[in-house]
């Protein structure tokens, strides 16, 4: 049972470290979109116009995706935070034990060096 908590906070862990890579990519995209429309905002033509119109309405929804996706990184974090705050209360002295073991257990490797 512990290994399967184990694989299962690994799995949020790298699903939250994917998100955030992905966030941080579509904010770049975003603000790189943002700097061409107000580079392109001088030119004129029917073609120009167009393609800006298709932009922003591209930008827009990407900026609706970044704070869905930010909203529900947040609730999954909450949730997270719940979890391990409900086990914590649920199971006092086992979280002792776990801690003086990862604290025996870094003593030991200290004073080896």
């Amino acid at each position: 049972m512990v290994s399967r908590e184990r694989a299962k906070k690994k799995e949020t862990n790298a699903e939250q470290i994917t998100m955030e890579k992905l966030m941080e990519d579509m904010r770049a995209v975003v603000s790189d979109a943002e700097e061409l429309l107000k580079a392109t905002a001088d030119q004129t033509g029917e073609r120009i116009a167009a393609a800006r119109g298709k932009a922003e309405e591209s930008l827009k929804a990407a900026k609706a995706l970044i704070v869905e996706q930010e909203a529900e990184v947040m609730a999954k974090a909450k949730a997270a935070a719940k979890a391990t705050e409900d086990f914590l209360r649920d199971n006092p002295w086992k979280t002792i034990g776990i801690a003086a073991a990862a604290g025996l257990v870094l003593g030991i490797l200290a004073t080896r060096r």
